[in-house]
């Protein structure tokens, strides 16, 4: 196995001590990517048949990156919900584990309870809590946006509820 190249080593050496120090350079922070995730989930009679849906876009272009409309079987719409933000969240760590996320969604209960505001006081949510802060990246914007605002997840969800789901890339 090949050694890793040497390298070079910082402070003054012997040669430098005539001399005043240098002054020490800024490096400036590269930015770090961005990437917007769209997350729906819904279910047909709360509990009925549940699906959600997961978008991920480059937010310069709005280009989608990814997206996954999935049915889970009978369960609540909060089930659904979080089940949507699991999915956007791994999608985004698969594109980019370093990106910057801004999660949208227009369920204020789990954008709420991610932002730390609320409490998760179900039990049968907390798991689901907390596999999406397990999750979550080191830089997260949590934004509730109205459910027009939120068309292409909620499209995926209702498309596989209609029985054409959709799989992540």
């Amino acid at each position: 196995m090949a050694r890793p190249p040497r390298l070079p080593q910082g402070g003054p050496s012997i040669f430098d001590l005539d001399q005043p120090p240098a002054e020490t350079v800024e490096t400036e922070e590269i930015p770090r990517r961005r990437l917007v995730v769209e997350a729906d989930g819904g279910s047909r009679g709360n509990p009925g048949p549940a699906a959600y849906g997961a978008v991920v876009r480059d937010p310069q272009t709005g280009a989608v990156l990814d997206s996954e409309g999935r049915t889970l079987g009978v369960t609540t719409n909060n089930v659904a919900e979080y089940s949507g933000l699991i999915a956007g969240l791994e999608m985004a760590r698969a594109l980019d584990p370093t990106a910057a996320v801004d999660v949208r969604m227009d369920s204020r209960l789990v954008i709420e309870q991610m932002a730390g505001r609320w409490k998760v006081k179900h039990p049968g949510m907390r798991p689901l809590a907390q596999q999406a802060q397990s999750l979550r990246p080191p830089e997260v914007t949590w934004t509730w946006v109205p459910r027009a605002e939120n068309k292409a997840a909620d499209a995926l969800v209702n498309a596989a509820l209609d029985g054409d789901p959709r799989t992540r890339r």
